[in-house]
């Protein structure tokens, strides 16, 4: 059968739309960006403790009074553990994809309920978007809005629509059709028979699809994490890209918390707006004893309402509006940045990593105010071009990462390489004596289970192994490369170390895993890899002229093995998440490199 090139038609229809279209997706980019920027200042407005009261009367008042201690509790435990910001934003990014999703999701539901052609024509459109891969999304959403909140936003968009058109259907389509011929007897409106009739008695399962639109708005919370998205997705993402045990657990016990939270009110909320849900709940509340009713006991809205107020003004009163506040600036002749912003972006590598805080360490001591994001690498390079990231540190160029200088090069700037030159390789345990070369790997698949550990799929050392290293010594049937991260990869030739295990990996140099353990680097007699890369900085079309002063400073910047080595080092024995204390440690040792900015 012939090669149906799907792909390469898929890629010209995206093509074609961001060249004729560009402005409808500025215009849904700055809506979209708008609302979410709006409803996270003002959640984020009040103090973490007395936001959370005024949620939790808000659960008091639609579940009662155990409900609403139970969500002080939970809320009070996310700013525990220092994420409360990043609830915030993540309750923002769900409510927005939330609202316009049902702006979409109930006037659909509603004319497919009153036309079976509607319905049949809408069906497979909804199977396709339920059943596509969320992750998918992302390509498309990257390429038209760029990096941040908003591709996450409108996957999610995508990806929660169907429920709530199918709910808002099957409600409707549910409503006894004798009343609705009662109804239409009496001479009712289709209209009104719809306001009056239809939607009172279809509304338990509408905001049963309301609650499935939420939850899989939260579900897709990890996945804009990817694309820059923030919140308690960026969290979890970082903790991933860092095998951090302990962020990962706060950040996914947060989710859950506000997963919960928003189900159970939501839930409660179906049941207070219909009829018939008013109705079961009174008849429930007068069937509890004396202490069942104190711990359900709901106070009147009047109440409930004033008791928000109050809260708010206490917040207010406290002065505690604005949020915690940012770091001191610099002042007088070191204050160069006067508070201007400037993104980062990186990928969790080591070299990244060290060389991004060291910069936003720099740059934060000269005045400016620094946002690094951890981003995949196709997304990092995307952001970079379309001007939504100001610069990155960790370009290996002109091999590694050749693939995408080809495609968006002429987007781009090159500061020139800070280090080099570098190099890509495989690496074993020094213990395994009859391994030293790329050809020794053959024939011995077995005892290393036939995988090679590697890195990010998105990578260009994988392109490299995958495209070239293996068909080039005769290891493609043998081996079978493992896609992940570098964290994982780490985590795996630790394991495999303590136990003196056979494990081969995707390494590099400079690399800090060189001084931690005794790694035998493969050598590569037939040069597939390639000569060394410089790592390079690129910053996005015009920051040169917008930042003229950080321009110079990285391009004058450079570090020797020594030192890079030294702050990976560094940033390993401080700890995870540690990573800008780590820096300020280390460049008390080395104010040389402090002088360069």
């Amino acid at each position: 059968m012939p090669r149906l090139h799907l792909g390469a038609w898929a890629d010209s229809a995206v093509d074609f739309l961001q060249r004729h279209l560009s402005w409808l997706f500025d215009a849904v980019s700055a809506v979209v960006t708008g609302l979410y920027d709006g409803i996270d200042a003002v959640l984020s407005a009040p103090a973490p403790l007395l936001f959370a009261g005024i949620l939790a009367v808000a659960a008091w008042w639609l579940r009662g009074l155990f409900a609403g201690l139970l969500a002080f509790a939970g809320l009070a435990l996310v700013d525990a553990v220092a994420l409360w910001d990043e609830a915030m934003s993540t309750l923002s990014l769900v409510l927005v994809a939330t609202l316009v999703t049902l702006l979409f999701a109930l006037p659909l539901g509603i004319w497919a309920s009153r036309s079976d052609r509607v319905s049949a024509a809408l069906r497979p459109v909804l199977d396709f978007m339920q059943t596509m891969p969320a992750m998918v999304y992302l390509i498309p959403g990257i390429i038209f809005f760029g990096v941040g909140v908003v591709p996450g936003i409108i996957a999610t968009i995508i990806f929660s629509l169907p429920p709530g058109v199918r709910m808002t259907e099957l409600g409707i389509r549910q409503v006894d059709a004798e009343l609705v011929e009662a109804a239409e007897a009496f001479g009712t409106a289709p209209r009104d028979l719809l306001r009056r009739v239809q939607l009172p008695l279809a509304l338990p399962t509408i905001m049963a699809g309301v609650n499935q639109v939420i939850m899989l708005g939260l579900s897709m919370v990890v996945i804009a994490g990817m694309v820059g998205g923030g919140g308690l997705g960026g969290a979890v993402y970082r903790a991933i890209g860092s095998v951090d045990i302990g962020l990962g657990f706060e950040a996914g016990l947060s989710i859950v918390i506000l997963a919960m939270y928003l189900d159970r009110m939501t839930g409660a909320l179906g049941r207070q707006v219909s009829p018939l849900g008013r109705r079961a709940q009174a008849a429930a509340r007068s069937a509890l004893s004396g202490g069942a009713r104190l711990w359900s006991h709901r106070p009147q809205p009047a109440y409930a309402v004033t008791a928000a107020v109050v809260l708010a003004l206490v917040a207010g009163g406290l002065n505690t509006f604005g949020g915690s506040g940012a770091p001191a600036a610099a002042t007088g002749a070191e204050n160069v940045g006067k508070g201007r912003k400037v993104s980062i972006g990186y990928i969790p590598w080591d070299e990244g990593i060290a060389s991004t805080f060291l910069w936003k360490e720099l740059l934060e001591r000269r005045g400016f105010e620094v946002d690094a994001r951890q981003l995949e690498l196709g997304a990092l390079f995307t952001g970079l071009a379309s001007g939504q990231v100001d610069f990155q540190t960790d370009a290996w160029l002109p091999v590694t990462q050749a693939q995408y200088w080809e495609k968006y090069g002429n987007k781009l700037d090159d500061l020139g390489s800070w280090y080099g030159p570098t190099s890509l390789e495989l690496a074993v345990p020094s213990y395994m004596k009859d391994v030293k070369t790329l050809d020794d790997l053959k024939g011995k698949g077995a005892r290393f289970k036939g995988r090679i550990i590697g890195i990010e799929p998105s990578a260009g050392a994988m392109s490299v192994l995958k495209n070239k290293v293996l068909g080039e010594y005769g290891l493609d049937g043998e081996y079978q490369v493992v896609d992940g991260s570098t964290p994982g990869m780490l985590a795996e030739l630790e394991r495999a170390y303590a136990k003196k295990e056979p494990v081969v990996t995707v390494l590099w140099s400079p690399h800090w895993a060189y001084s931690s353990y005794e790694l035998t680097k493969l050598a590569d007699p037939k040069g597939v890899w390639g000569q060394g890369d410089g790592i390079h900085t690129l910053a996005r079309k015009g920051f040169t002229a917008d930042e003229p002063e950080v321009a110079a400073w990285l391009k004058s910047f450079k570090l020797t093995e020594a030192q890079l080595t030294g702050l990976e080092a560094q940033i390993q024995d401080t700890g995870k998440g540690k990573e800008q204390q780590a820096v300020r440690a280390w460049l008390k040792d080395h104010p040389e490199v402090a002088a360069l900015a």
